[in-house]
């Protein structure tokens, strides 16, 4: 940084980091050293957050020459020399592991970058680390504790360190991003795990149409739901960085089905809520909620209302509502997922099936099985071939009800612009139809918990969904930075 400027680089958003870099105000190797400096300050010490896994060693290196390429007259473009967590399921073909946190794959180096990061660095952001996550995104056991992985530990939710859920699996994404320790991160969702901590950690995160970013190079749990997406302190960033990240890919058929590329950035600054018609499944998503909780979300509703929105109240969205979640599809794309990624692992790790894993974790029962792995056996359990009729029709079954009788249908026939719901209540039927839905922060209850607004729409309408979530921030002003003492 210049010797006579001083920046406040919390919170700082893409615009103004571009504009610091331009000014030569700051640069990239200093950016990345303020956030090493801040990891190694609150996350591995102070509160302990214990959200970044791994550190890239060659971060500095990498920083430094983009520096260079900007002085020299080449800016890749808004992501240029920005630092950038990712989830620890997703292959980065550096000095750095990929172990979804297990430590069955704690040796696990990639052999070459997942499609998506492959795209960050072509964009020039530095991967500055690899966060930390439930392990196995959260498909190991049914108490496995929110954040918490065999080989990074617990990870705590800043807003409060050992007292308030950081929820999953994207736990280390989130808190990071809210602690100021990289700009921007990566998760993962197959149900929630991105919209939930995003909520619980007061960022922003979206979870985007399946298909629209590759899922090649992601330990996967599930084929049908499986999909990463950005994590950000705010809407605008967000965007940014899900424009960076989308693409065809051939080595992921989803994604050829996508559209061209997405600008959603253009027209954000004019978009605006008046005569845009939101759908909500009122009752389903207030009968969990507490008092406070309920109050947070009505304002949210009476915000975009008081802005020229309409709230069309709904009895339900999806005949889902009415039944039990049920993760029999997640149980058989599970292991044939893990499997056919368990060949790419060097086999002096001898582990090349979920049997393995479950294996060695019975092995090492001390380390490895401190909440059991239920769902591992019982995954390991199907036939692995995706045959089962009771597989078949529990995927058609999730398909029809969620799209063509759900989601589809309500917003056809009321003309919706969104489904809006809170977090932590309806994430669950757009996870079963593939459809995104972004997490926005609403405001917190009486513990300091975070809370937040979701909305969700059909196939493909990231652009109209990150407008209204845009213009609800803009108005709303929720997010609140982390203070550490």
């Amino acid at each position: 940084m210049s010797q006579n400027i001083v920046l406040d680089l919390n919170e700082i958003t893409l615009e103004k980091i571009q504009h610091h870099y331009e000014n030569g105000d700051l640069t990239s190797r200093e950016l990345v050293t303020f956030y090493l400096d801040r990891i190694s300050t609150y996350d591995k010490q102070g509160p302990k957050i214990n959200s970044v896994l791994e550190i890239n060693p060659d971060a500095l290196f990498i920083a430094k020459s983009l520096d260079i390429e900007r002085q020299n007259g080449n800016v890749r473009g808004p992501l240029h020399g920005v630092p950038i967590l990712i989830k620890d399921n997703i292959d980065t073909s550096d000095q750095m592991h990929t172990s979804a946190g297990s430590l069955a794959l704690e040796n696990h180096y990639a052999k070459s970058d997942a499609f998506l990061v492959k795209k960050l660095r072509d964009a020039g952001a530095v991967i500055i680390g690899k966060a930390n996550m439930t392990e196995w995104a959260n498909f190991m056991a049914y108490n496995m504790p929110n954040g918490f992985s065999s080989r990074g530990g617990q990870v705590l939710n800043p807003y409060g360190p050992g007292v308030l859920d950081v929820s999953g699996s994207s736990s280390g994404s989130a808190a990071a991003v809210a602690s100021n320790f990289a700009t921007l991160s990566i998760g993962t969702e197959t149900s929630g795990s991105i919209l939930c901590p995003a909520g619980n950690n007061n960022i922003v995160g979206i979870k985007p149409t399946v298909g629209l970013v590759s899922r090649s190079g992601i330990i996967p749990i599930s084929i049908s739901q499986d999909t990463a997406g950005p994590m950000a302190r705010n809407v605008k960033d967000a965007a940014i960085l899900l424009e960076a990240i989308q693409g065809n890919d051939p080595l992921d058929p989803a994604t050829l089905a996508a559209p061209n590329e997405m600008r959603y950035i253009e027209g954000l600054e004019q978009a605006t809520l008046k005569g845009k018609r939101f759908g909500v499944s009122y009752e389903f998503c207030i009968k969990h909620l507490n008092h406070t909780q309920r109050s947070v979300f009505d304002e949210a509703l009476k915000l975009i209302e008081d802005e020229g929105g309409e709230i069309i109240y709904l009895e339900q969205i999806s005949p889902l509502e009415k039944k039990e979640s049920d993760y029999k599809v997640l149980l058989h794309e599970f292991k044939s997922g893990l499997n056919h990624y368990l060949r790419t692992v060097s086999t002096d790790i001898k582990i090349s099936s979920l049997s393995d894993v479950i294996n060695f974790n019975e092995q090492n029962k001390e380390r490895c099985l401190k909440h059991n792995q239920e769902l591992l056996i019982e995954s390991n359990a199907t036939d692995g071939t995706l045959t089962s009729p009771e597989y078949l029709k529990a995927k058609l079954n999730d398909l029809e009800m969620t799209q063509k009788k759900g989601i589809d249908l309500v917003i056809e026939e009321n003309n919706l612009t969104a489904i809006i719901s809170p977090n932590d209540v309806w994430y669950g039927i757009p996870a079963k139809a593939g459809y995104p839905s972004i997490s926005v922060p609403s405001g917190f209850d009486d513990d300091g918990m975070p809370l937040s607004v979701i909305f969700t729409g059909e196939a493909y309408s990231e652009k109209k969904l990150i407008q209204a979530a845009y213009v609800f921030e803009q108005i709303s002003q929720k997010r609140v930075p982390v203070v550490f003492q």
